[in-house]
């Protein structure tokens, strides 16, 4: 088997593949591919390890219908047509699990950010604008036994709750379409409706999957709703908020803050509005880059494509 890789990635995943009697090729420029490219590339090998956002839609799926595998090197897979994957008969796989803990750590730390103004705090000094010393400016707030509202509460919110609970013993409210048994056991959570949680989250953090129910699900209307000291977190994808519809909440003040892993589009343009406001913490989608994690999701990515070169059950495979 011959595998195109899209990016470089962890050692421990191109020896698996080496050890298995897999060969590979890795796409090293500092550009992403056009889809055009993509094609051409994949039409010399047999399967493709997809890192990034790389479009995997009907044109590609049927002009390359030999592939034997499509491993993505993510959770998410909304850029992936994986309805019309299934039909062609070719099998997408992912790596789940593994970075929930790393992802939560990115929204507890965003959380934090936002909460006292740290980012801008911090551009005041390398501007040379630490002065002199105001009691009333530069305020933040406190955490301590607010409300946590989590919109989308699986693996990553869960860890995201036991953080804000174990740090502030915050108090846990979700928005799912189904019920979350174990968070409800374990982290006394309790699930509302979505105008609940937009009314009564003190903290609202967002870790659902992007599908057409949630894209553009946090509007104007839905931030007008929210508390007016609210913070909005957003570590899953940039198109479950509008931005223009964010930058505006910021600006009339209908809730305190935000902090973004995620934007649309990424990469974020340098003069965005949100990145000079007092109140935001941006960062540049860093939700799993640990090496811990991303070792870990290099290696399943790679234990997929040697499940499928060896005819096994495949470990992840993305059903819907």
């Amino acid at each position: 088997m011959k595998v195109f890789i899209t990016r470089a990635i962890p050692e421990v995943g191109l020896k698996l593949l080496t050890d298995a009697g897999i060969t590979f090729e890795l796409w090293t420029e500092k550009r992403d591919l056009t889809q055009e490219e993509l094609i051409n590339r994949c039409k010399q090998f047999d399967a493709l390890l997809s890192v990034g956002g790389n479009k995997i839609d009907k044109v590609f799926l049927h002009t390359c219908p030999h592939l034997k595998i499509i491993s993505l090197m993510s959770v998410g897979y909304d850029n992936v047509d994986v309805a019309e994957a299934l039909q062609t008969g070719i099998p997408i796989t992912n790596t789940p699990g593994v970075l929930s803990g790393a992802t939560a750590d990115t929204a507890f730390l965003l959380m934090l950010a936002v909460s006292r103004k740290a980012f801008y705090l911090h551009k005041k000094i390398i501007k040379g604008e630490w002065g002199f010393y105001e009691p009333t400016a530069d305020l933040g707030i406190e955490l301590n036994g607010k409300t946590l509202g989590i919109f989308g509460l699986g693996k990553i919110g869960f860890e995201m709750a036991k953080r804000c609970i174990g740090a502030y013993g915050m108090r846990v409210i979700y928005y799912n379409r189904g019920i979350n048994e174990e968070a409800e056991r374990v982290l006394n959570a309790t699930r509302v409706s979505f105008d609940q949680l937009l009314q009564q989250s003190d903290v609202l953090s967002v870790h659902t999957s992007l599908t057409a129910e949630t894209k553009d699900k946090f509007d104007l209307a839905a931030f007008n709703k929210m508390k007016r000291g609210a913070i909005f977190i957003n570590t899953s994808r940039g198109a479950v908020h509008k931005e223009e519809d964010l930058n505006r909440a910021l600006e009339e003040k209908l809730i305190w803050g935000a902090g973004l892993d995620v934007t649309n589009p990424e990469p974020m343009h340098a003069d965005n509005a949100l990145l000079q406001m007092p109140n935001v913490a941006v960062l540049p989608h860093i939700g799993s880059a640990t090496f811990e994690t991303r070792n870990a999701m290099a290696e399943i990515a790679a234990k997929n494509i040697i499940a499928a070169y060896r005819n096994e059950p495949l470990p992840n495979p993305v059903l819907s």
